[in-house]
């Protein structure tokens, strides 16, 4: 039976949001448990690679004392950018859940489409459109709210 995490991930984007970060949030599931979650970070931080997916897979490599995770699936808020992309395949993801789109920056389906090059050592599967109306709603009320 599927379950969805993608509710946890989208705390953490309003979380990030509440921040004044790029609402983004991101859960790393292994055995059906979340082990890492987190939101962006950037500007807390002053680290343009402190995205949710990275901080997120950094904290459940730390918990697995391994720089790998198969059979860890990751659940995003907002397709990942090329960066977390990579950070995907070298983390060796199972299974990558996102929400919206990103035809902009996108990295796995739009753009880059990092998966799909030779050079990636591993491609996770991907599952798209996940809640994808509440996280375009969070993205765009973020960006509106700003301007």
């Amino acid at each position: 039976m599927f379950k969805t995490f993608m509710d946890a991930a989208l705390d953490q984007a309003r979380m990030a949001a509440a921040r004044g970060e790029v609402p983004i949030g991101a859960v790393v599931v292994k055995d059906g448990q979340i082990i890492a979650a987190a939101g962006n970070r950037t500007r807390e931080l002053c680290d343009p690679t402190a995205h949710a997916e990275v901080l997120a897979i950094r904290a459940a490599c730390q918990l697995a004392s391994s720089e790998r995770l198969p059979g860890h699936d990751l659940y995003v808020t907002l397709e990942p950018c090329p960066i977390c992309a990579g950070t995907i395949s070298a983390a060796r993801i199972a299974r990558l859940y996102y929400g919206a789109a990103d035809p902009k920056s996108g990295g796995t389906v739009h753009g880059a489409r990092v998966f799909s090059h030779p050079q990636c050592h591993h491609a996770p599967e991907i599952y798209d459109g996940i809640n994808a109306a509440e996280a375009e709603t969070l993205l765009k009320t973020f960006f509106a709210d700003r301007r």
